[in-house]
């Protein structure tokens, strides 16, 4: 997970900082010089982190801060402040021309950034606003670049415009012009070519692209695992080409995070999307604050909401409720809520996002996709009558259903044991999880099936 280490180190330091009574200066320098090293090994620019650490201790080892009742938690709100407004403070939307007024957007990056699969996320992303928009081959090197924009442009329902390997960008570009307006497409997405490193022939590639066609968003995409390069090849397109926004990718793997930290504020330059996988759904809004609270282990309920709505069907939910409240939540319900916590990210990513949760994750035993493989192998195995009715399920059942799913007997009685152990946690947990007047109001479509 991309910040973990990050997370936990800072976590440790505010574990610290909550546990003292009453602060010194020296406490709130010790503990900063200890965040401060925890933003290096991120790979978070020097100069980045030292105006960081700088603006939280003019702050912290103020007056109101140290004379506080909760010095410790005053600390961290403004490490949580000073965080947010490193990377960018407000939202920045993706500019779109109005009504029927083409946008055009030039994506650029360097090859294996994720370039090509961006565009066709993004063009996903507008489809569902009800923008038409139209993705547009210019990779001419690369001619997998090509196929991969077709395969999920048509995954994506967004057509794809494309003139082969011999026709130069800028004038693929131009036909893609009129084909757009001829078709009634109000958005164009160029791909354009990358390179393994910036040169002067793509420079004046992309440069040529924007000479001839009216561009209103230059984006670039960059790859969170490559820490502060991300940030240099930023500043060198945006000295060279101009860029209107970043979309950093791969922030779902084992990166330091120190991208996400730095390219704001070196370039100036706002981060629009972030990559959380290899889905074509995996894009995500960029939030300063959500990412901020991730972080620093404080969750992020905002976007576990607006996921589990967008995933879950609202009757369904409504449905499983009922069934919870009655105790009548059966194994098409478990599989039901397996796939809602699949299409959310899955397990690790959803409690990730539970204030409290996340630190807690380290060295725990989630399931992984080999075992909701076998538990769902398990559940397929079973009657539609034994699915709904789990009490019915003598040994003589759980050895045939353990045949069919190719498993022992003893996985079979450790899920039917899970199972009913959740069943009575959702019954009484249902009105916590249940509508407006439950704890956690927004959490009504979200069921832990484990």
């Amino acid at each position: 997970m991309a910040f973990e280490s990050l997370s936990e180190k800072l976590q440790n330091v505010f574990k610290n900082l909550r546990s003292k009574g009453r602060l010194t200066e020296a406490d709130v320098k010790a503990a900063l010089k200890e965040v401060k090293m925890a933003l290096l090994e991120a790979d978070v620019s020097f100069k980045v982190v030292k105006q960081f650490i700088n603006s939280v201790q003019e702050r912290a080892v103020g007056q109101d801060v140290m004379t506080s009742l909760t010095p410790g938690q005053m600390v961290i709100k403004i490490v949580n402040e000073e965080m947010v407004k490193l990377m960018g403070s407000d939202t920045t939307e993706l500019k779109l021309k109005a009504g029927n007024e083409i946008t055009v957007i030039m994506m650029m990056g360097l090859q294996g950034a994720g370039k090509t699969t961006t565009a066709a996320k993004i063009a996903g992303k507008l489809k569902a606003k009800g923008k038409k928009p139209l993705l547009v081959a210019c990779d001419i090197y690369r001619p997998a670049a090509i196929d991969q924009l077709q395969i999920n442009g048509e995954k994506q329902g967004v057509p794809v415009f494309a003139m082969g390997t011999n026709h130069k960008p800028v004038n693929i570009a131009k036909a893609a012009m009129e084909h757009a307006k001829s078709n009634d497409m109000n958005v164009v997405i160029i791909d354009t070519a990358g390179r393994l490193h910036v040169d002067e022939e793509l420079m004046d590639e992309l440069a040529e692209i924007r000479e001839n066609i009216d561009i209103t968003q230059t984006i670039l995409v960059v790859d969170a695992m490559t820490g502060q390069d991300a940030v240099n090849v930023a500043s060198t397109f945006d000295e060279k080409i101009g860029i209107d926004g970043v979309v950093l990718t791969k922030l779902d793997g084992d990166t330091r995070g120190g991208a996400a930290l730095s390219i704001r504020s070196v370039t100036g330059k706002p981060i629009l999307y972030v990559g959380m996988g290899e889905k074509l759904s995996d894009l995500e809004q960029f939030f300063p604050d959500r990412m901020a609270s991730r972080i620093l282990g404080m969750g992020d309920v905002l976007t576990l909401i607006e996921k589990a709505e967008a995933a879950v069907d609202a009757e369904k939910a409504k449905e499983m409720e009922k069934k919870l409240k009655k105790a009548e939540f059966g194994f098409d319900d478990y599989l039901e809520s397996m796939q809602q916590i699949k299409n959310m990210g899955g397990l690790a990513d959803v409690m990730n996002m539970i204030p409290g949760l996340g630190g807690q994750l380290k060295g725990a035993a989630l399931p992984d996709e080999k075992q909701m493989g076998r538990v769902e192998a398990i559940i397929y195995s079973m009657t539609p009558a034994e699915r709904s009715n789990p009490s019915i399920l003598n040994p003589s059942r759980k050895n045939r259903i353990a045949r069919g799913a190719g498993v022992d007997i003893a996985e079979v009685n450790r899920l039917v044991k899970q199972f009913e152990q959740s069943r009575k946690m959702m019954k009484q947990m249902g009105g916590m999880f249940g509508g407006k007047k439950g704890r956690f109001g927004g959490f009504g479509k979200f069921k832990m099936p484990f």
